[in-house]
């Protein structure tokens, strides 16, 4: 029957709750009416006026206040108010005409007494029909989940209420740690300890835990992940505080851990002075914009409010979507800023020289580079043209049109490189380094950083997309580590760096501890409520498969060439004294080198980079 009505078209539902209704308000009169006289009510001809009246105003009034486009299955506290006030209206009115009229054998006391009626009616049959029609598949549903949800306070008790109209998951209690909230419930449903987690996984069969604590601290949630990571229960989050306003949670919000998560860092507060110093209210532009260090740059940049946001990106399609999206916060946050998209490869002098001079930026973000190291490794020549010459064309139009500042987005894999991609990534900063000596007038600046998580290409979006597929996650060495950082701190760390520079900086971002991936690899899939195959645990449910490094990938990623940096007005930013080439030295194997790339000269492109990039050739020759 339920599948029957629901399959009703939205017309033919509204005719249905508007006659149902007109019924309710038809009772509610008679019934107000038996009430007041003490007998069942046989209505006179002054009576039916009232009768007539309750229709009459009820539905007009209940149509006004939306209390037809509301679905019955989903309705909340939200629909009850609405109710509420549609019958306040109708009360109000009704009494008013009672008062004016004073017909004959109607008691002006009905104006109250019928409403009151009327109104509890009225709740009942929606609170029947949301009963009624949220059991739809209770049994035709399968229960996809035994869930426990960490932490029993606002959200928490907001998710339980969305897990009861769904159905998949069967809500076994909350884990807490205020000690008044344990051995209590919430909405019917026990609160417990966080030490009685091991026996509800064996006792009740627990399949998933649910993290509801989204104003936790960074250090907390790392805290509660490290304890449920060795229960064969698969954990996930709510989304933040600012997801959860709307004040409605669904099954479908629920979402794997973040990275933030996954990585175990706390981010750093921004400095906002210092971050507007540079960006509000000047023209600043951003090449590479549509990548993902690029867009997360022009998002930040954005809530700063330059007066012109200059998007540079090769790729139309990358380029139309972060437009799309920033064109998108403007209107939600009423920000007045011009947002120019232009398409355009930073290897294309004469077209960068017109963006410059009709545009003039204030500062220059450049994070247009090929950074997939095997890709690099087999398109040589166009890996050297991008990363080196594109930097060096970028920089000399920048210089030429007066801007002020000039930051590149460099790597780890600039030091020491072993593949072609990190020497020229140092080659772009040997570039920078000998132009701020020759501009002054421009503050030329590099940042180096390790990898970023949930880049394009980057291990922990394919360890889910493997993950999802059944295994095995692929390491390339059951050794190799790397350091990480989650896009938005790297892309405002960045920001704070180059508005600290002073020229030819080189700032190193700090990275924290390098993390072994093979280890990444074990926390996300104890995460994901399984077990790691291995010689160790043969009945494990997924495996790490080591496939050996790829050509030109190291080991262990460095972030300094010399030792000794020097520390900066911010915690994680230190600035790197390294030795570079003076311009015109450098100038001459720049001519050799973009001969070589142009020609696809592989050996003459090594010879060059090994002549300029301190460890490139030990590391070959090793």
């Amino acid at each position: 029957m339920q599948s029957k009505v629901l399959g009703w078209s939205r017309p033919v539902k509204q005719y249905v709750v508007i006659t149902l209704d007109i019924f309710l308000a038809l009772f509610a009169t008679w019934l107000a009416y038996t009430l007041r006289l003490d007998t069942p009510n046989s209505p006179t001809d002054a009576q039916w006026w009232v009768y007539l009246l309750a229709p009459v105003l009820s539905i007009p009034i209940f149509i006004r206040f939306g209390l037809y486009r509301a679905i019955f299955r989903y309705t909340g506290q939200a629909a009850l108010q609405a109710t509420g006030k549609a019958v306040f209206v109708y009360a109000c009115l009704l009494l008013s005409i009672l008062l004016w009229m004073q017909w004959p054998m109607v008691p002006r006391t009905l104006g109250v007494l019928q409403p009151l009626i009327f109104l509890f009616l009225v709740g009942a049959s929606r609170a029947a029909a949301r009963f009624w029609l949220a059991d739809l598949g209770h049994s035709s549903v399968m229960q996809t989940g035994r869930l426990l949800i960490f932490g029993a306070g606002a959200a928490g008790a907001q998710t339980a209420s969305a897990l009861r109209s769904s159905h998949q998951y069967a809500l076994l209690g909350f884990i807490d740690d205020d000690t008044s909230k344990i051995g209590r419930s919430v909405n019917g449903v026990p609160v417990y300890s966080a030490t009685a987690i091991p026996q509800l996984i064996a006792r009740q069969g627990v399949t998933d835990i649910l993290l509801a604590v989204p104003s936790a601290s960074r250090e907390r949630r790392n805290d509660i992940l490290e304890s449920l990571r060795l229960h064969p229960v698969h954990v996930r989050s709510l989304p933040g505080m600012s997801d959860l306003a709307s004040g409605r949670v669904t099954v479908q919000d629920f979402c794997e851990l973040d990275i933030e998560d996954l990585l175990g860092r706390d981010p750093v507060p921004p400095n906002i002075a210092l971050l507007e110093r540079d960006l509000t209210g000047q023209v600043v532009l951003v090449s590479g914009a549509g990548g993902s260090i690029g867009s997360e740059l022009t998002r930040q940049i954005l809530l700063q409010r330059p007066r012109q946001l200059l998007l540079l990106d090769h790729s139309e399609f990358a380029l139309y979507s972060i437009h799309q999206e920033l064109l998108g916060v403007c209107a939600n946050r009423s920000l007045q800023v011009e947002l120019v998209a232009l398409l355009g490869n930073v290897t294309n002098s004469v077209r960068l020289h017109t963006i410059f001079e009709t545009y003039h930026p204030n500062t220059v973000y450049h994070a247009a580079a090929y950074k997939h190291v095997p890709m690099v490794e087999d398109n040589p020549g166009e890996g050297v043209i991008n990363n080196v010459f594109g930097t060096l064309r970028l920089a000399q139009s920048a210089s030429q049109s007066g801007a002020n500042r000039f930051v590149l987005i460099s790597t780890d894999k600039a030091v020491r490189p072993t593949n072609i991609m990190g020497a020229s990534k140092r080659m772009a900063e040997l570039v920078l380094q000998a132009l701020a000596t020759q501009n002054p007038a421009t503050c030329f600046s590099m940042v180096r950083f390790g990898n970023v998580l949930g880049s394009s290409g980057s291990v922990v979006p394919l360890f889910r997309k493997q993950l999802a597929l059944g295994g095995p996650l692929t390491v390339t060495h059951a050794d190799v580590t790397r350091f990480f950082m989650t896009i938005p701190e790297a892309a405002q760390l960045v920001l704070h760096a180059g508005a600290m520079a002073s020229g030819g900086d080189v700032f190193v971002l700090d990275m924290g501890q390098s993390v072994k991936i093979i280890d990444l690899a074990r926390r996300m899939i104890e995460l994901s409520g399984m077990r790691v195959r291995d010689a160790a645990n043969p009945a494990g449910d997924i495996e790490i498969e080591v496939t050996g490094l790829r050509p030109g990938e190291k080991l262990f990623e460095e972030l300094l060439i010399g030792d000794n940096p020097e520390p900066t007005a911010h915690p994680r930013i230190m600035k790197a004294l390294e030795d570079h080439l003076d311009w015109s030295d450098l100038q001459i194997h720049l001519d050799v080198l973009r001969q070589a790339a142009e020609l696809g000269d592989i050996p003459g492109i090594k010879a060059v980079l090994q002549k300029c990039v301190h460890g490139y050739a030990v590391q070959l020759a090793a």
